[in-house]
């Protein structure tokens, strides 16, 4: 088989898609890549690692040639609080990068996976029950990168017939890796803050709805795309996939269930909230169900229960805060 090239493996979803892929094809067969090297074992000890800085092309193009890779999952980003303070960085990294993937793909006819977001919506678009095809006139660089990603990924596959798929993806949950800079932050932080002190000030409103998804969830719908049927896919760039929508509120009634008088209060970061506030509510997903059978195994009660099961071993081992953290993968 050809190999798998994973960029941005150091990320949030990279220190666990990495894993999964290996286990399916083989150590050896997925190469990890970072901009630089960090000690998160699964990926960097677990197999191969290069040094990769996706904006420079040669960079991609040698390990490209080197393993004889056949797929790309593109996995780099600056995410949406983070690229408001350097939106420069951010669309060099989110979309040049990306573009540069997609050269180097075209030259070595390599399949690509592209994460898009719910941040690739904006003020305009329904917020409720947002449809698969819409419209995408976000408010942030991320948003703004990632729109462009989703249509430059379109372009490569009606073009040039580049195998280009990807996903439209909520907001993430993980006991893995800490969040790195996103407006969905708070519902990973609330949990370690729940074990650690009973309490959480949350930097949303309470009542600010948004789509969630459990890293599990998010890995698994991934790996389905990669190995859907081309013939069904009449989308590709991107799905929205979804799994459960929850405000801040609702996330702390159920982490009271395991956590008996867990308080939240609130002050609210006007930046995030205005970010927060033009993204969906909820998102049709019906799209990915038809196309490639997508079915999400979480909702929130089960997210939870696991969340603070697992937190709650690592808390018994001495281990909880020692989660990878991201803000300069």
């Amino acid at each position: 088989m050809r190999k798998i090239l994973v960029t941005g493996a150091l990320g949030q979803i990279g220190v666990e898609l990495v894993p999964e892929l290996r286990e399916r094809h083989g150590a050896d067969n997925v190469i990890a890549s970072g901009w630089r090297r960090r000690d998160v074992g699964a990926v960097v000890d677990g197999g191969p690692f290069e040094i990769v800085d996706c904006t420079k092309p040669g960079d991609i193009a040698a390990v490209v040639e080197t393993y004889e890779i056949g797929t790309i999952y593109h996995m780099p980003a600056f995410l949406s609080v983070l690229g408001e303070e350097k939106p420069e960085v951010a669309w060099a990294l989110n979309l040049g990068g990306y573009a540069n993937a997609l050269e180097v793909a075209r030259r070595h006819d390599c399949s690509v996976f592209f994460p898009s977001s719910i941040g690739a919506f904006g003020p305009g678009t329904p917020l409720q029950n947002t449809p698969q095809d819409t419209v995408q006139r976000p408010n942030t660089i991320y948003g703004v990168s990632k729109v462009a990603g989703e249509l430059l990924g379109d372009y490569y596959h009606t073009r040039f017939g580049l195998d280009t798929r990807g996903l439209r993806l909520p907001g993430l949950i993980s006991h893995v890796a800490l969040p790195g800079g996103g407006t969905t932050d708070y519902a990973v932080h609330i949990f370690y803050e729940a074990l650690r002190e009973g309490r959480f000030t949350c930097f949303l409103r309470s009542d600010s709805r948004l789509d969630m998804m459990y890293m599990p969830d998010a890995v698994a719908a991934i790996l389905d795309l990669m190995d859907a049927d081309p013939s069904r896919l009449r989308h590709r760039n991107a799905f929205n996939v979804t799994a459960m929508s929850f405000t801040p509120e609702e996330l702390a009634a159920e982490i009271r269930k395991h956590v008996p008088g867990f308080e939240i209060d609130y002050e609210v970061d006007p930046l995030k909230q205005a970010i927060a506030d033009s993204w969906p509510d909820s998102m049709d997903d019906s799209a990915a169900r038809e196309e490639w059978d997508w079915q999400p195994r979480y909702d929130l009660a089960a997210m939870t229960a696991e969340m603070i099961g697992t937190l709650r071993r690592k808390q018994g081992e001495g281990a909880l805060g020692r989660e990878h953290d991201i803000t300069g993968a």
